[in-house]
């Protein structure tokens, strides 16, 4: 079913509970590619350990993480939905392209800095070289198309610049993926900060709608939305929630940014947050419903990661057998 199809692939991290954030910048879009790509969707939960995880609970959020996919739209049937440590290939093909990535490369990039400083009593090896696994996860596939947020884009370009110098050194063995930014959702911020990113890893739980929140949690975080000391909806200086509030707004919505000013035009802050809240509950509550239904089949949740861990091997073992015939290793049949 996937045959001559270009190949698109994304993943998100098991590691705390999805935000609105994740949703509308990454999941929602996803089911757009499903028609034209062969798209590959991971639950990259090794990636999930360069902060330590209690155990039970990474399994539990890797189930987790896999029926949301699916209640926000993703068809195992046409889609390849699996769990990363299902395919052993990522790690062995992240130590090797470990061996073709600057040290200087991996000191430049940004989330390292971020992390650290967020886990300085365990700044480990592996949050150093995530990038390079992340390149991993994409090369295998010969992915031409990676649907990420903004704050990925360097990691993005890291792979890129790795698939290149392997390609320079080895002739054609991977593709070199291009980016997909959504225009209008790139990055979705903190309601209680603004000028950050919404990270499902915030402590500030009024700073984060989640997936999952019960309706009236997110209208109260709504509600409790910072903003500024005007009344007006619309664009401007110093209007950063806002602005912040009409992104997820026209986001559930459907519309721009432009008919949201007129929509609300004479009409305070008050009325307007509980009006992003409650279109924002009303979109998700079939998302839950469909989540609540798949984690009640765990047997089924369990095929799912089956097939889909056989289509990804199938693919990667096609990749690493060519990576390794190239960079000199002996295979035996």
């Amino acid at each position: 079913m996937f045959k001559d199809k270009k190949v698109v692939f994304s993943g998100v991290q098991p590691s705390g509970s999805l935000t609105i954030g994740n949703y509308l910048g990454a999941i929602k879009n996803f089911n757009a590619f499903s028609e034209e790509y062969h798209c590959l969707y991971c639950v990259v939960n090794e990636h999930a350990i360069t902060v330590r995880q209690n155990p039970a609970e990474l399994r539990k959020r890797t189930y987790e993480t896999l029926a949301l996919y699916m209640a926000c739209g993703l068809d195992p049937e046409k889609n390849t939905l699996f769990v990363q440590s299902h395919v052993p290939a990522h790690a062995e093909l992240g130590w090797i392209l470990d061996c073709y990535t600057m040290f200087g490369e991996l000191s430049r990039m940004t989330q390292f800095k971020d992390k650290s400083a967020k886990n300085a009593d365990n700044i480990n090896a592996g949050l150093f070289t995530y990038p390079t696994l992340m390149a991993a996860d994409i090369l295998l596939y010969q992915t031409e198309m990676v649907p990420v947020g903004v704050d990925q884009k360097q990691h993005l370009e890291l792979a890129r610049d790795i698939a290149e110098r392997f390609n320079g050194i080895y002739g054609d063995t991977f593709v070199v993926p291009e980016g997909y930014i959504p225009p209008a959702t790139a990055k979705i911020m903190s309601l209680a900060e603004p000028t950050k990113k919404m990270s499902k890893s915030d402590e500030n739980e009024n700073a984060v709608v989640r997936i999952l929140d019960p309706r009236d949690a997110i209208i109260r975080k709504f509600k409790r939305a910072v903003t500024d000391s005007g009344n007006e909806i619309r664009r401007g200086e110093g209007k950063d929630g806002i602005e912040n509030l009409m992104s997820i707004y026209g986001a559930f919505s459907g519309k721009t940014m432009e008919e949201i000013e007129t929509e609300f035009a004479g009409m305070g802050y008050g009325d307007f947050k509980l009006a992003v809240g409650e279109t924002c509950a009303d979109a998700l509550a079939p998302v839950q419903a469909e989540f609540d239904r798949l984690m009640k089949d765990k047997a089924y949740l369990e095929t799912v990661m089956k097939n889909g861990a056989d289509q990804a091997n199938y693919m990667a073992s096609r990749t690493m057998s060519k990576v390794r015939r190239k960079i000199g290793f002996v295979e035996i049949k």
